[in-house]
């Protein structure tokens, strides 16, 4: 059952809104003076709403007992939905009242069905925040837990997507199972590879890289598996170490793992079903141990389908999936990226760089990001970088609606810090409304 706190000085209000709230399944505390109020609500933290006159003392009109008490009850419990009861007189304070944060004031005598209605709303709306609350508290223990049993290399993270990501990553670490990191370019694969290394059980052997995108096609195999002296024009009389065998005892990651070439394809399916392999120009097989990861931003089964990658491949490489979004699916990971990547500088983002931030689409993912946040660390001269020195292009093209922006908590949280708790100022930095951004303030349970 709902619990509403009442606090007033006249007991007949308090019997009329007991009975009324009573006849809706909701009980009723209440309190004749402001200190008696602020009590109950210390000993019943399940308390879910105050109702509070806003005069209690015999001839006064003003309000500011009321004021003082909303303030004292805000203190308390930051989050609680506090409905004010006016007369006309105190019509102005009331709303001063509410854009300082009280959720609504009614009137006396008030009407029974509209003032039912806005407790109910106003129930449901504070059941909500507390459901969201307890998320984001799991959501935060659970990133917590996951940096304190597993080396996460500095990943820097808020989203659930990334979460489930390392999580998966971190429970595949230990299996010599070769792993395939799918995403767009840009976004973070390797960083995902460097915690499967990290939490392996060979992450003190070797960890060779290779960005098979990068190598000439005739240099590929060799690169790869080795070369005899002269076994190609330009191999000269020195015998060429494979990747493979530098990785011998460790793990090895083959970024753009679909450039790989037909006859690569080939060799690198018998190293993942036998460990052997031979050099170019050489009958001797030999044979490794050698954990694979690989990496591609390209569509392997359109590959398979086109002739240009081996299926039976794909199937070898793709024991466990890893699939890495790209950034504008995580719009939470935006901000707190940002702000890691200027660490360095000291530098901060004024809330207009901010909402741009959260309004581009980056196409070119975390890489991007990072060469914007440099770029524009580099061309500030004071302590706070501005939206016009991010230079973003216009996003044509971008996947994310203007009208879908939605400030997270970290840019709300910034934003009133910067405006010294404003709540109009505020919202112009954000280009919302005032009630909009009441709206936002209570979804995430943020005190204003």
């Amino acid at each position: 059952m709902d619990k509403v706190l009442v606090i007033d000085d006249n007991t007949g209000i308090i019997s009329a809104l007991s009975l009324l709230l009573s006849l809706h399944d909701i009980e009723t505390l209440s309190a004749i003076t402001p200190q008696a109020g602020l009590q109950l609500l210390r000993e019943n933290p399940d308390i879910s709403l105050v109702i509070q006159d806003m005069n209690f003392t015999a001839d006064t009109t003003s309000g500011e007992e009321g004021r003082a008490l909303f303030f004292a009850l805000r203190e308390l419990q930051p989050d609680i939905p506090v409905i004010l009861l006016t007369a006309w007189t105190q019509l102005e304070m009331a709303v001063e009242l509410v854009k300082a944060g009280a959720a609504d004031y009614v009137g006396k005598p008030w009407d029974d069905n509209k003032l039912i209605a806005t407790i109910k709303n106003l129930l449901e709306l504070h059941e909500l925040q507390q459901q969201q609350r307890q998320s984001q508290r799991r959501a935060q223990q659970a990133r917590e837990q996951l940096q304190q049993q597993f080396d996460l290399q500095g990943i820097v993270y808020r989203s659930q997507q990334i979460q489930s990501l390392l999580e998966m990553a971190t429970q595949v670490a230990h299996s010599d199972v070769p792993v395939l990191i799918t995403g767009p370019n840009g976004a973070g694969k390797e960083k995902i590879a460097d915690v499967i290394q990290a939490n392996s059980s060979v992450k003190d052997g070797p960890y060779i890289k290779v960005n098979v995108g990068a190598l000439p096609e005739e240099l590929m195999e060799a690169e790869l598996f080795g070369a005899e002296a002269g076994a190609y024009t330009g191999a000269g009389n020195k015998m060429r170490q494979g990747r493979f065998e530098a990785a011998d005892g460790g793990t090895l990651f083959l970024d753009e793992i679909g450039e790989l070439s037909a006859s690569g394809q080939v060799k690198l399916l018998r190293v993942l079903q036998t460990g052997e392999f031979q050099r170019l120009g050489s009958s001797q097989t030999r044979k490794v141990r050698v954990r694979v990861i690989s990496a591609t931003n390209s569509d392997l089964p359109q590959m398979i389908s086109d002739g240009s990658f081996r299926q039976d491949l794909f199937y070898r490489l793709n024991v466990i999936e890893l699939k890495l979004p790209p950034l504008w699916e995580r719009p939470e990971d935006i901000l707190p990226l940002a702000r890691a990547f200027l660490t360095a500088s000291g530098k901060q983002l004024s809330p207009p760089a901010q909402q741009r931030l959260m309004r581009y689409s980056w196409p070119g993912n975390v890489r991007e990001l990072q060469n914007v946040m440099q770029r524009a660390a580099v061309l500030t001269r004071g302590d706070t970088i501005e939206e016009a020195t991010l230079a973003l292009p216009e996003d044509t093209q971008s996947k994310i609606p203007e009208h879908s922006f939605e400030p997270s908590r970290e840019l709300l949280e910034q934003t009133l810090a910067n405006c010294n708790g404003i709540i109009a100022q505020a919202a112009r930095e954000l280009g919302l409304s005032r009630q909009a951004l009441y709206r936002r303030l209570d979804k995430y349970g943020i005190p204003y």
